[in-house]
């Protein structure tokens, strides 16, 4: 579910990361492979889903991979998401970009705030990580919940006079970082209730309620070669 960190520039063109192994010309629509509780994966869904680009949905198990996933993106995380001509982008917030230059009805990039999804896809991430899985780093989570609470104050600081990051409505960076204080959230809900601050909290329960993301959030059947 992990996939490796991107400091790069939201706004600028998609780069199409190499071909997949072995890969073929292809026709027809672009493949997503996804998982659905994965939070990169779930960004880079509600882009798509955004745009209104076509595409085929191949819900995955991270625990049995598919081959043609694997051939496509040796690193085996997900989202991958392969072009109708065997071209594969295999970062969530390239695939992201990908979907809204090909139409971007909601004006969200004008709106992306590079520097700002770095942090979260990188210091935050680091904290929320430490925070949720702190036996497998061996680290104090009490300590890492602190610090990602002092950048969710940012957050909220950000929405003191508007409803999302970058206005009066949601965009590229409110859906690029949402899915992580989700999860931030999800730790501990009680305590989360009670110690994030009200706004930032809104702006969490209104991404969630949002129909985007109950489209995204669909449970699919995992995907099989030859099962459709």
């Amino acid at each position: 579910m992990r996939q490796r960190m991107t400091q790069s520039d939201p706004t600028r063109t998609v780069p199409r990361r190499g071909r997949a192994a072995m890969a073929r010309m292809m026709t027809g629509l672009p493949i997503l492979y996804s998982f659905r509780r994965c939070p990169y994966a779930m960004r880079a869904r509600m882009a798509l889903l955004a745009s209104g680009v076509s595409y085929e949905h191949r819900e995955v198990l991270l625990r049995d991979k598919p081959a043609a996933m694997l051939a496509a993106s040796p690193k085996g995380t997900v989202p991958v998401f392969v072009l109708a001509d065997g071209s594969v982008i295999d970062e969530s917030i390239d695939i992201m970009r990908w979907a809204l230059e090909q139409s971007d009805p909601e004006n969200w990039m004008a709106r992306a705030d590079a520097a700002l999804v770095a942090d979260y896809d990188g210091a935050f991430k680091h904290h929320l990580d430490r925070y949720k899985y702190w036996g497998r780093y061996g680290v104090n989570p009490v300590e890492h919940r602190a610090a990602g609470l002092a950048m969710l104050a940012e957050l909220d600081a950000r929405i003191a006079d508007q409803a999302y990051l970058g206005g009066a409505t949601r965009g590229f960076s409110d859906v690029a970082i949402f899915p992580f204080v989700r999860q931030f959230a999800g730790v501990d809900p009680p305590w989360f209730e009670a110690h994030a601050p009200q706004r930032l909290r809104g702006w969490l329960g209104a991404l969630i309620a949002s129909e985007l993301f109950e489209r995204a959030m669909v449970r699919l059947a995992p995907w099989a070669p030859g099962g459709g």
